[in-house]
């Protein structure tokens, strides 16, 4: 599967979840590490866990599996590594503590909808 049809299923499964502050960041000219970043922010730790749950029972029905998750039990930063893409579900405290949108701001902030098309 191409990453970018990762990259939408994986949107529509955080949308469907409500996830806040949605984004998408392809990284796939400055780094080797995957094309995207998909950061998303969930309220509290049981919406951030189902937030992850979702993401990878949807990816399983297209035959995506994870290479690794980190962080599942505590829920305040979870990571999921699809190779190609990887995924980062945090509360909000965390997510302005690391801020992953200003460490890769050389990377190109994709708009949801144009991801879609």
């Amino acid at each position: 599967m191409e990453s970018k049809d990762m990259a939408q299923i994986v949107v529509t499964a955080l949308e469907d979840k409500k996830a806040n502050d949605l984004k998408v960041i392809d990284i796939s000219e400055l780094s080797v590490i995957a094309d995207y970043f998909i950061i998303a922010s969930g309220e509290n730790r049981n919406q951030i866990q189902t937030l992850a749950d979702h993401v990878k029972k949807t990816l399983e029905k297209e035959g995506c599996y994870p290479k690794q998750i980190e962080g599942y039990q505590t829920a305040n930063w979870i990571l999921m590594d699809y190779s190609d893409i990887i995924i980062h579900i945090f509360s909000e405290e965390d997510r302005l503590f690391y801020d992953l949108e200003r460490i890769w701001r050389d990377g190109k902030i994709m708009e949801i909808d144009e991801l879609k098309k």
